[in-house]
């Protein structure tokens, strides 16, 4: 079995993420990952984007907290499910302001249990907020990763097995920077995937 380190360099030969951002996700680092992270659940991020755009002025914690749960739902419309999305997006804004009262310290002491606590957040949105919005050490999964390493022959049976995986190749081989590195390898997954644009099992690296 290859490591995923090994699949990592692999990636980056291919300059996959040519000048996007060091953390690949747009305005990482902001409350706008924590919108997106709930948004692009089953849907693409072209429509997530748009959702993005009728947000425009509401995209801080503390905008979106004056908006009310119709408002956000014509908002963010473009995404789909915007029954389940915005009440979803709006009770977990209120939960911020009422654990952690700035997103700030969100940022600075939430934790992966209490992210998974919320409805409607599961381990790949939690991770997602977590690396890029965040910026901590959680490597995200997502069907094309588990596509990618389906076509390397690497299969597991659970998120987690899958996470495992991922972040001890590249514990193994870097020293700093490793929730940098965590976001890029899921960046450039990303971008392998959009690229090849037919099913990685047929266009597995070699």
């Amino acid at each position: 079995m290859k490591n995923s380190y090994e699949i990592y360099k692999e990636l980056e030969a291919l300059d996959l993420l040519g000048h996007r951002p060091a953390y690949w996700w747009p305005n990482a680092g902001t409350f706008e990952v924590v919108i997106g992270a709930i948004l692009t659940q089953n849907t693409t991020w072209h429509n997530v984007e748009k959702s993005l755009a009728n947000l425009q002025a509401h995209l801080t914690f503390e905008k979106l907290l004056t908006l009310d749960e119709e408002t956000l739902k014509a908002h963010v419309y473009p995404s789909g499910f915007y029954n389940q999305k915005a009440p979803r997006l709006l009770a977990l804004a209120q939960n911020i302001k009422e654990e952690f009262d700035t997103f700030e310290a969100f940022q600075a002491e939430v934790s992966r249990e209490w992210l998974l606590a919320q409805k409607g957040v599961g381990p790949e949105t939690a991770d997602s907020i977590l690396c890029y919005g965040c910026f901590r050490e959680e490597m995200v999964v997502d069907s094309y990763t588990k596509r990618l390493l389906e076509s390397h022959g690497i299969t597991f049976r659970s998120y987690d097995i899958y996470k495992a995986y991922l972040e001890n190749g590249i514990k193994e081989h870097f020293s700093e920077d490793i929730g940098l590195h965590f976001a890029r390898f899921h960046g450039m997954i990303v971008e392998y995937s959009k690229r090849m644009k037919k099913d990685l099992k047929d266009h597995s690296l070699k």
